[in-house]
């Protein structure tokens, strides 16, 4: 019989491994906002739909997994965060295996630091991931250089980061009002009496 906390960690193991995927369908889906904008050309609208057709968007996945080892470092062993970036990896056509070290190097900086952040209020968690995001981000366009592969321009990635920063707290708030994923709290044990 599986006792309530492994079921508990599976159940949200389940649950990340089906929001990954369907961010990624979501991705890799062929929306074009401005064919879908059926307005003059002239209108302010459709000029909207147009600029934000060309704008990337965030990238939630790196969201998603910071909120969650930060919260709950248990529900996301690194084998499952290697397993579906390094299928993102391969489905957006990126080199494989890079992004997905960028991303686990990332996570686990914060999952060795969670009884450290514990305690910090939510500013100081965004700043910590803004800054992890924006690192990642440097270190990706600096490998890319060194081996001279073409990339994206300063200001697309620029704008990704932005966005995904923007998106952190809505992914944090989701996560707790829809998941119910908290922080435990200072001392708080698991069914079998280690401490979380």
């Amino acid at each position: 019989m599986i006792d309530g906390a492994t079921r508990e960690i599976w159940l949200h193991r389940v649950m990340f491994l089906g929001i990954a995927l369907a961010t990624l369908f979501w991705r890799l889906l062929p929306l074009p906002l401005a064919e879908a904008a059926s307005c003059a050309p002239e209108a302010s609208l459709c000029r909207l739909w147009v600029w934000l057709d060309r704008m990337p968007g965030p990238d939630l996945l790196l969201c998603l997994i910071f909120a969650w080892t930060m919260r709950r470092p248990d529900y996301l062993p690194v084998l499952l965060i290697a397993a579906v970036v390094f299928l993102e990896d391969l489905l957006l056509m990126r080199p494989p295996g890079l992004w997905t070290l960028l991303v686990l190097m990332g996570s686990e900086f914060v999952r060795g630091r969670v009884a450290l952040t514990r305690e910090l209020s939510f500013m100081v968690e965004w700043l910590l991931v803004t800054g992890l995001m924006f690192a990642m981000i440097v270190i990706y366009r600096l490998i890319f250089a060194m081996v001279l592969l073409p990339q994206a321009g300063l200001g697309f990635a620029l704008v990704q980061l932005f966005w995904s920063v923007l998106f952190y707290p809505a992914v944090v708030y989701l996560s707790r009002v829809v998941l119910d994923l908290r922080k435990p709290a200072m001392g708080e044990v698991d069914a079998y009496g280690r401490r979380l």
